[in-house]
This record gives structure tokens, C-alpha cells and sequence, in this order.
């Protein structure tokens, strides 16, 4: 047994040692080709591709674009995409832009940042022409602002049939493999917790999610009317109707310019360009096209990118799920956070702090940490908020202690509400073999134990932390809103709003962008137009202590499968079951407009 423990154990050290091997040179390779130099040629192209899920930043992912089978999770960063279309506006090379738009995979609030930056490029009197294939209402939201909108003849399609949102309840999954759920909460709208303990929406969860929804719809109509000049009755009669169901019916409704194949398309980009058709047969029809995608456009703009003020304008993106302690690439850690806004408060260059939130909440610990940072720093300088697609329940917390709250009309906001949920594995344990036995000292000792189920006084004890708790978040937040903590809990209860419907219940001030929130600081610090820099926070991790993280996470999974063998997935799902325990301040449901 010791000898071939120990082959084991030799086989796992060479397994981590080639799979570092691996990742190191990958690592190199993806940095070699990063520092590849780019140039922008006369009578130029920027090619705008929205086929990767847009997130705040790009984490500038060393395995991204990789030449290896499976090793593409590359998603496009929303600060670098609008960086290079107001770069291309002012760049003299750039002569417009060729728009594919394709699936979108973007908030809405994030789809509305690109698309009015779009409009502003066309200011310039450099054209837009955009081809996709086929169009999700999420991209059409994008490409209707486009000089000329371009699908395809026989099999292009226009999604144009209104918003809907599917929740997904798992009571009866729960039931099947053994969990019980223990929920407190307060509101009649914190419905966070119906997907554990009901198989349909309550009604008061039905009433929130269709008044947020039409008020995002209204926006979505109202963007295209201005942009097509098709009015908001006759787009809802079209989606009403779904008459937009063939090629043809997009163009007789004046929803896209006309079809084309894209060879016709780049013929017609050739025409913008001023090229003349080559009589030369070549081995890519798109060589005299010259085209630079905003992944090499943003390696230029970064190159180029001067640092020419001491006076910073401080923004610290904050995207993801909301977790106690440091967080990883894709939450938000309170410790971190926190530590991001005392540093800039501390920080004599920082002038100013703009706090860019896309997050539905979570730990309500780690946003209240966040909160009282925020409140220190406004002491000493302005803090603004900037709501991406989503600023709801702790992402509203980490808002509602700035001088000024900005969102869009189409950001989820609100929620101010918070519960509590535990799972009482019992059964499911005892599926898989498992047995326990408690020895305690007090009668609440295992209050917080997995494996039974609770006590009536038990019960009683974690709603009382949970109403106080509600009392604590609604008071803060009626005290950084100026309104009663009464006139706070009218539009609290976990209820979700538009940032439209948020404004009018003085929940946010202003709506916009982050350009706005940007403006907003620059003038209550008493910056001078052309005398500060945005510096974005936290700074990114350099490619090898990505490469670290991500292979320390691969080889622990790995490990632990090999340990658990056939439970794995059941330890799996209780871990992530696990992640919702103890007080939150979440959304009411993983939400996705389609």
C-alpha cells in the first residue's frame, strides 16, 4: 500500500509539473503575441465583432485566443470596446466602422454604453455598416444605429418579439437528491429564495418582474424609434405580432437597409473605401480590405496611452457575485473592495472615486464592509456611483453611501432587501453512506449543523437577525438617500426596479453612463477639463500570476475528484448550495432577459 501510494504521489508531482510546464509556455506564447507590434494603416477599418460575452473589463486572460483545441474563453471587455470606437472617431486612419453584432451576449445597460458611443462616432461623418448573419434583439439594439444594416438573404432572421424572463425553481431537484432548505427573509418581494421553495412565481414576484421588464422594453422601443425612425407603436405592433419572421419582412419594415451575402457587403465597404476590385485572383478576397479588430486596436491605444497628470480620477469596477474576503476574477471580495476604496481615499493623486458596480449582491457582511468605505472616503473626497446592467439588493448597498448614484434606464436596481438561506443535507447524506453524530456543550450549539433539521426556537432566533438586519440596510440606505427610513421601506421590501422607475422613487439621481459619473466627479473634485487621468482599479494580474491561479485551481479540482471519486457531484452541489449561506443581500433570481 505505501509503495504505490507513493507511485500515486509521483504520478500526481509529474502530472502538476508537465500541466506547469504547459500553462508557462502558453503563458509565453500568449504574451509574445501580445507584444506583437500593431499598426494602424491609411483607409482603415475598425472590425467590430460582438460575438463574446461582454464584461466590464477584459481581464486580459493569457489563455484567451490560445491556438489550442478548448482554450478560448476569451470575452470582450466593455471599457476596451468603447476606448477603441471613441479612439477610432478621432483617428484619422480609421475611415468607419463594419458592425457584426451578431449574438450581443451583453446587458442591456452595457449594449446601451456601446451603442451611444456608436452615435457619437457618426458625428465625425465616418459611416457604420453592419452585416450579422442573423440578429438577437440584443444585437438589434446595437445595430439599429447603423448607416446600413445588412442580413442575410435566404437565412437571416430578426429577433423581434418582445422580452421575456424564465426563472428556473429547483423545489422538486432539492426534494430529489435530499435537501431540505431553511429560509428567512423579509419583504414580500425578496423572492430570492422562491426557486428552493416554490415550483412558480409568486404573485408579488410576478407584479415586480412585469412592471421592471415593460419598463425596460419601453426603453429598448424608444432607442430603436429615435434610431429608425419607425414609431414605438408600430415596433410593438410588429413584435405584438411577430411579423418579422422572414428576411424580407425586416426589409418591408424598414428594420434593416436591405439582404446581401457578405462578400456584397465588403463589396460595398470597398465602394466607402474608394478601393477598386482587383482583376487578380487572391487567396483572401479581404486583403485590400484593411481591417484591424479591437483586440489590436486596443493594443495600439494602450501603447500610445500617456500618463500626463498627477490628477486621478479613481474608478474601481466591481463586477460579479458579491463574497466575504478577497473574491476572485469573477466576484466581488468585501476585504479587496474595501481595500481598493481606502487606498484611492488615501491616495493624494485620487481627486475623486468613481465606484462602477454590475452585480445582483451577495454577502451582506462583505457590502456593508464596502458601504462604511465608501462613507469614509466621501468624507474626504467625491464618490459616485456608476450602475452597469446591474446594481441590485448588495450592489445597491455598495451604491447608497455615494454623493451621487448614475444609472441607465435599462439597469436592474433596487432590492433593497435581505434573507437568509441554510440546507439541511440529512437525507442527501445519508444517500451516499454517510453518517454523523453531534456532541454539544449547549442547546444551540449546532445550530448551523448541515446534517439536521432546525428547531422551532432555532427558527425564531435567525428571523430576528434577519428583520434586524433589514432594519439595518433600509436605515442606511434612507439615511445616504435623505428620505425617512418610512419613505425608504415603501420602495425597499426586496422589490426590483428599472433604473427608469428607480429614478422616479429617487432610489438613483441621475441617468447615464459612466461617462457621466466620470463628468459628475471631474467637477465636484474642481478638476480642470484637461488636468486629471481615469486609472481603473484593481490594477490586473500580469500573465504568470494568472497562470499560477488558474493551474493551483485545476490541479485542487482534479485532486478532489480523484479523493471522492463518484460523490464528487454531490459535494460539488452542496458547495455551491453552501455559497448562499448566512445573511444576503441578493437579487431575487439569477435573471436573463431574452
Amino acid at each position: 500500500m505505501i509503495f504505490l501510494r507513493n507511485v500515486l504521489a509521483t504520478l500526481v508531482g509529474l502530472i502538476v509539473f508537465f500541466g506547469l510546464i504547459f500553462f508557462i509556455f502558453a503563458g509565453i506564447i500568449a504574451a509574445a503575441s501580445q507584444d506583437t507590434e500593431v499598426e494602424v494603416k491609411e483607409n482603415s477599418v475598425l472590425h467590430l465583432k460582438l460575438n463574446k460575452p461582454i464584461v466590464e473589463r477584459d481581464p486580459d486572460d493569457p489563455f484567451s485566443n490560445l491556438p489550442f483545441p478548448g482554450m478560448d474563453n476569451s470575452v470582450l471587455g466593455l471599457l476596451e470596446v468603447r476606448n477603441t470606437i471613441k479612439a477610432a472617431k478621432e483617428d484619422e486612419n480609421i475611415q468607419g466602422i463594419y458592425l457584426d453584432a451578431s449574438i450581443a451576449p451583453g446587458g442591456f445597460a452595457s449594449l446601451e454604453e456601446i451603442r451611444n458611443d456608436l452615435i457619437d462616432f457618426k458625428e465625425s461623418g465616418k459611416f457604420i455598416i453592419s452585416y450579422s448573419d442573423y440578429l438577437t434583439e440584443r444585437a438589434y439594439y446595437v445595430a439599429s444605429v447603423a448607416d446600413e444594416l445588412y442580413i442575410h438573404p435566404d437565412w437571416g432572421s430578426v429577433e423581434f418579439n418582445g422580452f421575456m424572463i424564465e426563472t428556473v425553481f429547483i423545489k422538486e431537484t432539492l426534494d430529489k437528491i435530499g435537501v431540505e432548505p431553511e429560509i428567512f427573509k423579509v419583504g414580500d418581494f425578496k423572492s430570492a429564495v422562491e426557486p428552493f421553495t416554490r415550483t412558480s412565481m409568486s404573485d408579488s414576484s410576478r407584479a415586480q418582474t412585469k412592471s421592471f421588464l415593460n419598463s425596460l422594453y419601453d426603453t429598448y422601443l424608444d432607442r430603436i424609434a429615435t434610431s429608425t425612425s419607425i414609431s414605438q407603436n408600430q415596433l410593438r405592433n410588429l413584435a405584438d405580432s411577430m411579423k418579422i419572421r422572414e428576411p424580407q419582412d425586416a426589409v418591408d419594415a424598414q428594420l434593416v437597409t436591405g439582404l446581401r451575402y457578405p462578400d456584397e457587403v465588403r463589396d460595398l465597404l470597398r465602394e466607402k473605401l474608394g478601393i477598386e476590385e482587383s482583376t487578380e485572383e487572391e487567396e483572401d478576397d479581404d486583403d485590400d480590405i484593411n481591417f484591424i479588430s479591437v483586440e489590436k486596436y486596443n493594443t495600439v491605444l494602450k501603447a500610445e496611452s500617456p500618463d500626463y497628470s498627477r490628477n486621478r480620477v479613481a474608478v474601481i469596477v466591481a463586477s460579479g457575485s458579491i463574497v466575504d474576503g478577497e473574491g476572485d476574477a469573477n466576484s466581488i471580495g468585501g476585504d479587496k473592495f474595501a481595500k481598493e476604496i481606502r487606498k484611492a481615499r488615501e491616495d493624494d493623486n485620487v481627486k475623486a472615486i468613481v465606484i462602477r458596480i454590475n452585480s445582483g449582491g451577495g454577502s451582506a457582511l462583505a457590502s456593508d464592509k464596502m458601504w462604511r468605505e465608501v462613507l469614509l472616503a466621501k468624507q474626504e473626497k467625491p464618490v459616485i456611483a456608476s450602475m452597469s446592467d446591474v446594481a441590485a439588493s448588495g450592489g445597491y448597498y455598495m451604491a447608497m453611501g455615494c454623493d451621487t448614484i448614475v444609472a441607465h434606464p435599462n439597469t436592474v436596481t433596487g432590492s433593497i432587501g435581505i434573507f437568509s438561506v441554510f440546507f439541511n443535507v440529512e437525507e442527501m447524506v445519508d444517500k451516499i453512506g454517510v453518517d454523523t453524530e453531534i456532541v454539544q456543550t449547549s442547546e444551540f450549539a449546532d445550530i448551523f449543523s448541515p446534517t439536521k433539521p432546525m428547531s422551532e426556537a432555532e427558527r425564531r432566533i435567525l428571523q430576528a437577525n434577519i428583520e434586524q438586519g433589514y432594519e439595518t440596510f433600509t436605515s442606511k440606505a434612507a439615511e445616504g438617500r435623505n428620505m425617512s427610513v418610512e419613505q425608504l421601506k415603501k420602495v425597499a421590501s426586496g422589490r426590483v426596479w428599472s433604473g427608469t422607475e428607480a429614478l422616479e422613487r429617487d432610489l438613483v439621481d441621475v441617468l447615464g453612463g459612466l461617462d457621466q459619473a466620470i463628468a459628475i466627479a471631474v467637477e465636484k473634485a474642481g478638476l480642470e477639463e484637461d488636468d486629471y487621468r481615469v486609472k481603473y482599479y484593481p490594477e490586473q494580474k500580469d500573465v504568470f500570476q494568472q497562470i499560477m491561479e488558474e493551474l493551483g485551481q485545476e490541479v485542487s479540482t482534479q485532486l478532489l475528484k480523484r479523493e471522492l471519486g463518484d460523490a464528487f457531484p454531490y459535494v460539488q452541489q452542496i458547495r455551491q448550495l453552501r455559497n448562499l449561506q448566512g445573511i444576503q443581500a441578493r437579487m431575487p433570481f439569477e435573471m436573463e432577459i431574452k
